[in-house]
């Protein structure tokens, strides 16, 4: 059995994705409209270099396609711990999201910034329904009814028109990541 395709999340690089997105839209949006340009973003991102910003684990969920762990970091109750993502963004009532800092990207690169300045010229403007419904219709989204179903970054790769031999180099690639970091500490 293969291994999974697993990236190495980045809390602080996930944070200045969605304060890029935020500020391109005035600095609010509904988080729901957050995880899905987020999730375009990432996945436009594998698709093109194997990589994706984040390096969130993608997930199937009732509302479609969107990234775990940036998800679990918008439904962090008010008390919590600060963090990386509580730095830059908050929670606004139920459903919203605002960015609360200006500060400058430090770990995006100039490709990560116009990706996502790219994502955000063509989906921004739609509603968060508008979205849903978008990403439903991705190959990659199963209906998880009601719970949540991890999504294998390889399906994103496949459809992205990535060949076998590709994916393979990128699964390797992570692996040595994985293993610098832990015998480094990076």
């Amino acid at each position: 059995m293969r291994q999974a395709v697993e990236f190495i999340f980045d809390e602080r690089k996930a944070s200045e994705a969605a304060a890029r997105i935020l500020r391109r839209h005035g600095g609010r949006m509904p988080y729901i409209q957050l995880l899905k340009l987020l999730y375009l973003a990432d996945r436009k991102s594998l698709g093109e270099t194997g990589y994706t910003i984040t390096g969130d684990r993608f997930v199937s969920m009732d509302h479609g396609p969107l990234l775990s762990r940036v998800y679990d970091l918008i439904k962090l109750p008010a008390g919590a711990p600060r963090t990386a993502w509580r730095e830059q963004i908050e929670a606004v009532g139920d459903f919203d999201v605002r960015v609360i800092c200006d500060a400058p990207s430090e770990r995006l690169s100039l490709y990560e910034e116009e990706l996502l300045d790219g994502v955000y010229d063509e989906f921004g403007a739609l509603s968060p329904w508008a979205l849903v419904s978008h990403t439903h219709g991705l190959p990659e989204w199963r209906d998880p009814s009601g719970t949540s179903i991890p999504i294998d970054p390889r399906e994103i790769m496949r459809a992205e028109g990535m060949s076998e031999e590709e994916i393979a180099s990128v699964g390797a690639q992570l692996d040595a990541e994985r293993s610098f970091k832990a015998a480094f500490g990076e």
